[in-house]
């Protein structure tokens, strides 16, 4: 097959979900990103820390939208964030003077470390990227930031996917922890 023939795609979409399943995926999304904003904005807010990133949105997609993807599992989830802001925060004190070069490292490296430990979870490269570009108040947590908000929010998310996902009859979550 030919470079270009392959941007052709070749399979179906996948179909459409019934209503009730966008319902449960609402509603854990809704919990999972309230419980952690809700830490937020109500305990940490004053302490300087934080506890919500924008990668936790695209996990949301996954872990309450997604349940089956083995890109939503709680090791991908919890591996993925962890290493990713692990590899973030290293780029950014090593190569912060030049910050597209420590953002294309961060990024670069925190796939190919997911890959290689079976953590694979797309987020994980925009936390990775959140410590090299976060500004000011994600610098100075330093490796603090793998600990709050990158392994507690992700936890918490956790902690709601698997109560909410497991509700319904027709929804098991996770698949597989290991």
């Amino acid at each position: 097959m030919s470079y270009f023939n392959k941007m052709k795609g070749g399979g179906q979409s996948p179909p459409q979900v019934g209503l009730t399943e966008v319902l449960w995926s609402w509603l854990g999304s809704f919990l999972g990103l309230a419980a952690v904003s809700l830490i937020h904005y109500k305990i940490l807010d004053e302490t300087g820390l934080m506890m919500i990133i924008g990668s936790f949105g695209a996990s949301a997609v996954l872990i309450y939208g997604a349940i089956r993807s083995p890109l939503a599992q709680p090791r991908n989830l919890l591996g993925g964030h962890i290493l990713s802001a692990i590899i973030g925060v290293t780029a950014f004190q090593w190569l912060g003077g030049e910050p597209w070069l420590a953002a294309a490292v961060a990024v670069s490296t925190a796939i190919a470390v997911m890959h290689l430990t079976k953590t694979l979870h797309p987020p994980g490269g925009a936390t990775a990227l959140i410590a090299v570009i976060g500004g000011e108040s994600v610098h100075n947590l330093g490796y603090l930031y793998v600990l709050v908000p990158t392994a507690l929010g992700a936890m918490v998310m956790l902690v709601v996917a698997l109560m909410v996902n497991n509700i319904s009859k027709n929804r098991r979550y996770p698949e597989f922890w290991f």
